[in-house]
């Protein structure tokens, strides 16, 4: 699929068909993917949870779903994906390099950071694990985990203390469901985000 198709394509999909497993192969690719992301310094501070076994599934969403949501129809289709991968970071690895001899931070103060790179970083790779599933024919949403859950999350698969979460990944292959209704507010368009050479500068005007 040409990336341009990949990208308009792209949406948060919320019901799976629960017959059809997502092949091997392809979530090695979709781990492949996430591991080409960038992150600063080449840290690759990132840790992949893979949930495909309906023991592991049924445990997480046992242990990140709100009271009373489990019966929600957001909930009952997002149970019926086969996969589920959780993105984590890990603060700790970027400290750690930044202290190394080339990048000369060696106090390890998270203050330098002008935002935490260890996020974005899995954000990025947590993005190109949403596209390559367009491109590989699957549909995928990226959601949050609340941060009341994160304890049990953490000791229902012994994720270190060390590595945050920072949302989840259901994949599979898309059945039909809902719509957002926040798409209701219509996606911006390019003139009222962009700015050129100063904020409050069209884009689209610079030859104005």
């Amino acid at each position: 699929m040409e990336y341009g198709d990949v990208v308009r394509k792209r949406r948060m999909v919320r019901n799976y068909d629960p017959d059809r497993p997502v092949p091997a192969e392809v979530v090695r690719r979709l781990l492949g993917y996430a591991v080409h992301a960038p992150s600063a310094g080449f840290s690759q501070g990132w840790g992949f949870l893979v949930l495909e076994e309906p023991d592991d599934r049924q445990a997480f969403w046992a242990a990140t779903t709100p009271a009373g949501m489990a019966e929600s129809g957001w909930s009952q289709g997002m149970r019926r994906a086969p996969l589920i991968v959780v993105p984590h970071s890990n603060r700790d690895v970027y400290l750690e390099r930044y202290a190394e001899p080339d990048k000369g931070w060696t106090d390890r103060r998270e203050s330098r950071w002008p935002v935490p790179y260890w996020h974005v970083d899995a954000g990025f790779a947590s993005l190109l694990m949403l596209l390559g599933a367009v491109d590989e024919g699957l549909g995928a949403c990226f959601f949050g985990i609340p941060p009341e859950s994160i304890p049990g999350y953490r000791k229902a698969f012994d994720v270190p203390d060390a590595y945050t979460p920072i949302g989840a990944i259901t994949i599979g292959y898309g059945a039909a469901d809902r719509r957002s209704p926040s798409l209701r507010r219509g996606r911006r368009e390019m003139a009222q985000v962009t700015h050129r050479g100063r904020w409050g500068v069209g884009y689209e005007n610079r030859h104005a």
